[in-house]
């Protein structure tokens, strides 16, 4: 693909960009880097009608070449429309790994509804297993106070999946809060869900319910894929139900992925 030379001054950013802020200091710094290599790397851009050109990749190095003085940028021109544009950036952008998980979540939503593809087909154009495009998407649900601290990186993204586990906003938040102000752990945050969603058992009851010790390995061993969302019943004569309750297709595919294996 041929590079050619385009004026700063007939280059527009892309009204599809996922990324929703930018670093000052850096921007910065690839300015000074600009002013002392230049580009090392064409932006990608596409001809729009008026014979303007629009970013498809590389808004980081357009702002940069600005703020650096440069009249001109080295580029690639692709024909795209706005379906095909806005894959383009999403993808690219990802492929970058410098998107905060909740950019990335946003911007996997808008693949998916914007762009019509399936969640499967999302994950081969990213280059992610599936069930990792699940765990972004479910991001989403969160309430706004708890994707800000993800988004912020004051909530990492593994304290954010056992947060969906909480069925209650008010209390999702609340976790939140707990776990930023007493830097708990992810294990610790499991421990206080688990506490939390356990009900009161009256001791008579808790008697009567003890098990053999078997049960509760597998209690143990199958409640870890699911966020031990799970119960069993057994009557003095040995029968009983188990129940287990998931909260997404991630949980079923992890919980099948470790079957196949041999690990259960």
């Amino acid at each position: 693909m041929t590079v050619t030379e385009i004026p700063l001054s007939q280059i527009s950013p892309n009204p599809f960009q996922p990324r929703l802020t930018f670093d000052a200091e850096a921007i910065s710094e690839l300015a000074e880097s600009i002013r002392n290599m230049g580009i090392i790397q064409p932006l990608t851009l596409r001809r729009m009608p008026n014979g303007q050109y629009q970013i498809i990749s590389g808004e980081r190095r357009f702002r940069a070449a600005r703020i650096a003085g440069l009249g001109s940028v080295p580029a690639y021109i692709r024909q795209a429309d706005d379906t095909a544009m806005l894959e383009m950036a999403i993808v690219e952008n990802i492929q970058r790994a410098d998107l905060d998980p909740i950019e990335t979540a946003m911007s996997f939503q808008r693949l998916l509804t914007e762009c019509n593809l399936t969640q499967e087909l999302l994950a081969d154009r990213v280059g992610k297993k599936r069930a990792s495009v699940t765990n972004y998407l479910r991001l989403l649900r969160l309430p706004a106070e708890v994707q800000k601290a993800v988004k912020d990186g004051t909530l990492s993204m593994g304290h954010a999946k056992v947060l969906l586990s909480v069925d209650n906003p008010k209390l999702q938040v609340a976790l939140c809060h707990n776990t930023i102000d007493q830097g708990w752990s992810v294990r610790t945050l499991e421990e206080k869900v688990r506490q939390a969603s356990l009900p009161e058992i009256p001791r008579q009851a808790a008697e009567i319910q003890q098990l053999p010790d078997e049960y509760y390995r597998v209690l143990e061993v199958v409640g870890r894929y699911f966020n031990n969302n799970i119960s069993l019943k057994r009557t003095p004569a040995g029968s009983g139900t188990m129940t287990i309750r998931f909260k997404s297709d991630s949980e079923i595919e992890a919980f099948l992925g470790a079957l196949e294996a041999g690990k259960i």
